[in-house]
């Protein structure tokens, strides 16, 4: 991925969202670009227009945490988008130390990790990582997620079932918000890990295989992706709304636990429920099914 492109995109798209009359300045009546110009970032910034410019066609390696601030503070970015630019930033250094790579294919959890993730019984509770991969999960996380556990290929992925599977449609009863908080997810991995090429596979398979996708991605929206509510539909047991908390995991640099959660006393507790007991029954005929073995039955 080319960090300077990166770099140009996401701040031309930033500056073109902050309307002058949002940082004090007069609109006035000849304005041929959407936003700010280069001009006023840099006066809002305490930057030289040469400067700044030189940093918007990527040349931002070398820039200081305080320029980079004022940068932000200028195009009104948020705490993930402020992050992602420092990001950006970070891999644009000759002196950047690659983030920590680990292949989905070759990482299993350790053993107390999935104790752990075993012992939340109440929801599904799973790890990922920035590729959106589902890298471990507990029996109800499985069984959540069991569309993409289903799909083609290993291991299964969030951001794939979400965009290539018609399942994914019926299953986020707002595909739209869930199709951008995906695309937001994976843009600010891009920025943190630039050179992760599983990354950049994915994302040029769905940017090949789906319009939408390569759409969303193209508008370098970026988001932390902590905490709140989200509904479901399940093909079991109906609709849900859950709350979720994801954990960045200090053991693990770059992995996120996540854990779902239905309020109490709510009808979403009782579709948990419903969902946890049609899963114990699915893992009950799989074992009696495994511990068959027509060879071994009496002859007639």
């Amino acid at each position: 991925m080319d960090n300077r492109a990166e770099v140009r995109e996401f701040l031309t798209s930033r500056r073109a969202r902050v309307a002058p009359d949002q940082v004090g300045l007069a609109a006035g009546t000849n304005r041929r670009v959407d936003g700010l110009r280069r001009s006023e970032v840099a006066t809002l910034a305490g930057v030289s227009i040469e400067y700044y410019t030189k940093l918007e066609r990527g040349a931002i390696s070398g820039a200081s945490p305080e320029v980079l601030d004022a940068i932000a503070k200028a195009l009104r970015l948020d705490d993930a988008e402020r992050a992602h630019l420092f990001n950006l930033a970070h891999a644009a250094s000759p002196v950047a130390r690659p983030p920590r790579k680990r292949s989905p294919k070759g990482w299993t959890p350790h053993q107390s990790l999935q104790w752990t993730l075993d012992a939340v019984t109440a929801g599904p509770a799973f790890v990922r990582n920035g590729r959106m991969d589902l890298l471990a999960a507990n029996a109800l996380g499985r069984v959540f997620y069991k569309d993409a556990y289903d799909m083609p290929g290993q291991p299964p992925n969030i951001a794939r079932f979400t965009f290539l599977d018609e399942r994914a449609f019926e299953f986020y009863p707002d595909w739209d918000a869930f199709a951008e908080i995906t695309v937001s997810i994976l843009r600010t991995e891009a920025g943190r890990d630039p050179h992760n090429k599983e990354l950049h596979d994915l994302i040029g398979e769905l940017s090949t295989r789906s319009d939408e996708f390569r759409r969303l991605w193209g508008a370098h929206n970026v988001r932390h992706h902590g905490t709140g509510f989200k509904t479901f539909h399940h093909s079991v047991v109906g609709e849900m709304t859950l709350a979720y908390e994801g954990l960045e995991m200090e053991a693990e640099p770059g992995l996120t636990l996540t854990i779902y959660a239905a309020e109490p006393g709510s009808a979403s507790v009782e579709r948990m429920q419903l969902l946890a007991s049609w899963a114990a029954s699915e893992e009950h005929e799989t074992s009696a099914d495994a511990a068959y073995d027509p060879r071994s039955q009496p002859r007639g």
